[in-house]
C-alpha cells in the first residue's frame, strides 16, 4: 500500500466510525426529549424511566463520539496538511461553529443528566431540546464544510493571477450551493438511522416480552419517528441528487454507472459496471427516470462518464454499488414507514403485530448502513479531487512516510472504543425494567390494549 492509499484508508476508517456517533448525537436526544415530554403531559412515569435510560445512552455515545471526533480533527492536519493550508482559512468558520455547538451540547447535556428533580420540569426539557438542537447544528456545520469541498468552483473566495487564494468570504463559503440539500439529506438520514435502530432494539424486547410497558412505549416513539423520517427521506434524496447533477455531473454518472451522454436518460437499477469496456452489464433500465430525477424533465440531457477524462473519473463500481445499496435501503424504509403511518392514521394506534416487529428488527442496522453507503458515494464519488476540480487528493496528502503505523494504531483505538461502547450499551439494554420492576417503583402498568389506545 502506498502512503496515499493508507492516508485515504485511515480517513475512511475514522469517518466511518465517527459518523455512527454523529448520527446518534443528532437523533437520540430528540427521542429522549419526546419521552420526557410525553411523561410530563400524560403523567405516565414509565416515560420518565425511558427518558432516563435513553439519556444514559446519549451520554455513552457522546463520550465515545467526542474521542473519535477529536481524532478526526487531528487527522486533517496530520494527513492532509496541503489541503488545510489551502482551505483552512476558507472553511474555518463552519469548523469553529461546530466546536461552539459541541461545547454548548456538552453543557446542556450535563444540565440534563444532573438536573432531574433539581430544576423545574420545563427547564429540564428545555435543556434536552438544546442538546438535540446543538447536536443537529454540530452535524450541519461539518456538512457545510463537506458541501464546500463538493462545489466545483471558487465559492466564498477569489484567486489571484497566480492561482493563490486572494480574498475570503467565510460566510458565503459556508452557505455554498451544495449546502442546503446535503445538510437536509444528512440530518434526516441521521434521524432515520438512529430511530430505526432504537425501534429494532425495543422490537426485540417486545418479541421476548409482548406485554412490556417499557418496550411498548419505547417502540411506539421510535417507530413513529422512523416512519416520519423514512417517508421524508426520498424527497431529501431527490433534492441532493438534483444538486449533484448540477454541480458534480461526473459523480452522478458514476452513481448511475451511466456512460453515454443522452437525452431522456434511463435510471439504472443493479448492473455490473465494466470500466475497461465502459458499459454496465445486466442492468435494469427505467426509461427517462434519470433525466426526471436530475432535471425534472424527461427529455433532459444527462452527461455520461465518457465525456470526462479517465483520470478525472471516480472508481465507478464502488460509487455505483454504494449508491444502489443506499437507494434500496431508503426505498424499503420508506415503504415500512408508509405502512406504519397509514396504520396509525386508520387504527389510531401504533402497529405492533409480530411480523412488523420482525421486519423492524431486521431493518435495525439498515439505516446506519445506508448512512455509511451515502458517505462512500459523497467522498469516493468526488475522487480524484479533495476539492472538486481545484485540488487533487494526491496533492493534499502529507509527505511524511510510514503512515501504516498511525493507521494501525488508530484502528486498534477504534476497536477498543467500539468494544467498550457495545458492552456499555448492551448492559443498558439488558437492564430494561420489566413490568414487575416498574410496579415496584410505584408505577402502575396498564394492560396492553389500554396502553395502545393511549
Amino acid at each position: 500500500m502506498d502512503d496515499l492509499l493508507i492516508a485515504r484508508s485511515q480517513m475512511a476508517l475514522s469517518l466511518g466510525f465517527h459518523i455512527i456517533f454523529a448520527a446518534v448525537g443528532i437523533g437520540m436526544p430528540v427521542l429522549m426529549v419526546v419521552a420526557e415530554a410525553l411523561g410530563w403531559r400524560t403523567g405516565d412515569r414509565t416515560y420518565d424511566v425511558l427518558a432516563r435510560r435513553w439519556a444514559k445512552g446519549v451520554a455513552i455515545m457522546f463520550a465515545v463520539g467526542a474521542v473519535s471526533g477529536t481524532v478526526l480533527s487531528f487527522e486533517l492536519g496530520l494527513l492532509w496538511p496541503h489541503f488545510m493550508e489551502y482551505a483552512g482559512p476558507i472553511i474555518g468558520m463552519p469548523f469553529s461553529m461546530e466546536g461552539f455547538a459541541f461545547f454548548l451540547e456538552a453543557i446542556f447535556l450535563g444540565i440534563y443528566l444532573y438536573g432531574w428533580e433539581r430544576i423545574p420540569k420545563a427547564l429540564h426539557i428545555f435543556s434536552g431540546v438544546m442538546v438535540a438542537l446543538c447536536g443537529t447544528m454540530s452535524g450541519v456545520f461539518v456538512v457545510a464544510t463537506n458541501a464546500w469541498m463538493n462545489t466545483p468552483q471558487p465559492w466564498g473566495y477569489t484567486l489571484d493571477e497566480a492561482g493563490n487564494v486572494d480574498t475570503i468570504d467565510p460566510i458565503t463559503a459556508m452557505f455554498n450551493p451544495m449546502f442546503p440539500s446535503q445538510a437536509l439529506h444528512m440530518t434526516v438520514a441521521a434521524f432515520l438511522g438512529l430511530a430505526i435502530a432504537v425501534a429494532a432494539i425495543h422490537a426485540w424486547g417486545l418479541l421476548k416480552d409482548p406485554e412490556s410497558a417499557f418496550h411498548r412505549r419505547a417502540f411506539g416513539i421510535a417507530v413513529v419517528f422512523a416512519a416520519i423520517t423514512g417517508v421524508i427521506m426520498p424527497a431529501t434524496g431527490h433534492l441532493a441528487g438534483e444538486a449533484v447533477a448540477h454541480y458534480q455531473p461526473v459523480k452522478l454518472a458514476a452513481m448511475e454507472a451511466h456512460w453515454e451522454t443522452e437525452a431522456g436518460a434511463s435510471f439504472i437499477i443493479g448492473g455490473i459496471p465494466d470500466e475497461e469496456d465502459e458499459v454496465t452489464r445486466y442492468a435494469i433500465h427505467v426509461p427517462y427516470l434519470l433525466s426526471v430525477l436530475a432535471e425534472m424533465d424527461p427529455n433532459a440531457t444527462v452527461e455520461g462518464l465518457r465525456d470526462f477524462p479517465v483520470d478525472e473519473r471516480p472508481p465507478v463500481s464502488v460509487v455505483h454499488y454504494s449508491f444502489q445499496l443506499m437507494i434500496a435501503i431508503g426505498t424499503w424504509l420508506a415503504a415500512l414507514g408508509a405502512f406504519v403511518l397509514g396504520w396509525l392514521a386508520i387504527k389510531r394506534q401504533v402497529p405492533r403485530m409480530k411480523w412488523l416487529l420482525w421486519a423492524v428488527l431486521v431493518s435495525g442496522p439498515m439505516g446506519m448502513l445506508a448512512i455509511e453507503a451515502g458517505w462512500v458515494v459523497t467522498e469516493v464519488g468526488r475522487q480524484p479531487w479533495i476539492v472538486q476540480g481545484l485540488m487533487r487528493t494526491a496533492d493534499a496528502v502529507t509527505p511524511m512516510p510510514h503512515l501504516l503505523a498511525p493507521f494501525v494504531s488508530f484502528a486498534v483505538l477504534y476497536l477498543m472504543l467500539g468494544v467498550v461502547c457495545v458492552g456499555l450499551l448492551r448492559r443498558l439494554v439488558l437492564q430494561s425494567p420489566t413490568n414487575d420492576e416498574l410496579q415496584e417503583m410505584g408505577i402502575p402498568v396498564d394492560p396492553p390494549e389500554v396502553a395502545d389506545a393511549a
